[in-house]
């Protein structure tokens, strides 16, 4: 048992990240697999995922830019983590905030972005597009109607797409915490794809302690555009990445080894089994990770110790079949 007890935070904002790490003993084991799995816990964050970090790290960057004035708004496209971390950020920091997402995603999402006061606009998905699922041409429309509200506003636009205070939050912050919570013995990182910031800056800072870490990039298995593959359904159930972007501006391809496509349905046994083996209650990006973690031990990371985030918690998922329960 540890003796560590965090010291008293003056904001909110101080507690986003030092999150866990725990090393998933059971589910290897339970395989039979050789090597380690190691889960950094960012469902812990104030707002239950790790886009916390980029929310805290994109503000500052634009405040200290002197891109963002005091008072002024911010506006952003959101899956709903990126917008959960900046109403709780902006709330601190002094920033009326508006998150605008598609429909698509989780109804969870918009309740808790309202109840930590932000206005949230929902647009609606594009014809044929199915419920709790995002596609490329949904997300078009939500970016549509964030311009028009930026312009609008006279907001400033938090884009976690482009702006680099996304990689800096995780090279900075998050890469240097997992190297020292894993006592200096990561092989492999996996990550899935949303904006690419993630891999990128944890990858970076990985690197600079293990020259030959390998990175691995994850994408659903019907729209693995990013690895050249073609598009055989353009919507998923993997939420808050896969959109069909040909390409990502954060995204640095050099530190990405090989690109890996886990299924729907492999997503969602690897989260049910997080939580059922684990006691890691994560949404389906983590149960993504899983299996294409698993996939890795079983073949060419044999005897690997691999690492990947629980990018948020499944509370934010109670909506859809990812946590059936008939009770």
């Amino acid at each position: 048992m540890s003796d560590y007890v965090p010291p008293l935070a003056g904001s909110i904002v101080d507690v986003i990240g030092h999150t866990p790490m725990v090393e998933l003993k059971r589910i290897v084991a339970s395989r039979g697999l050789r090597g380690r799995l190691l889960a950094k816990l960012e469902h812990l964050n104030p707002g239950f995922s790790k886009k916390d970090r980029i929310a805290l790290g994109m503000v500052r960057q634009a405040r200290e830019a002197g891109w963002l004035a005091e008072g002024q708004t911010v506006v952003e496209l959101t899956s709903g983590n990126t917008g959960t971390g900046l109403a709780i950020v902006c709330g601190a920091l002094g920033h009326p905030f508006i998150a605008v997402m598609s429909r698509g995603n989780t109804i969870e999402r918009a309740r808790m972005m309202a109840a930590l006061g932000a206005q949230v606009v929902l647009v609606d998905q594009a014809p044929g597009s199915p419920p709790n699922q995002v596609s490329g041409e949904d997300l078009a429309l939500v970016e549509q109607r964030t311009q028009q509200i930026v312009a609008e506003r006279g907001a400033f636009r938090t884009d976690q797409f482009r702006l680099t205070g996304n990689v800096a939050a995780h090279e900075f912050t998050t890469g240097p915490e997992i190297w020292t919570q894993s006592g200096g013995a990561v092989d492999v990182l996996v990550d899935y794809l949303g904006t690419g910031g993630t891999i990128t800056g944890i990858a970076r800072a990985l690197r600079k302690c293990n020259p030959g870490l390998r990175a691995y990039a994850v994408e659903p298995a019907t729209a693995a555009v990013l690895a050249g593959r073609p598009v055989t359904r353009s919507s998923h159930k993997i939420q808050g990445g896969g959109y069909n972007m040909p390409e990502l501006p954060l995204l640095d391809r050099s530190l990405i080894t090989d690109f890996v496509q886990v299924s729907d349905e492999q997503a969602i046994a690897g989260a049910r089994a997080l939580a059922r083996d684990e006691g890691i209650f994560g949404g389906f990006s983590s149960g993504a990770h899983l299996a294409a973690a698993l996939d890795l031990l079983a073949g060419r990371e044999a005897g690997a110790t691999v690492v990947f985030l629980i990018c948020d918690s499944g509370l934010k998922y109670l909506s859809t079949d990812l946590y059936a329960w008939e009770g």
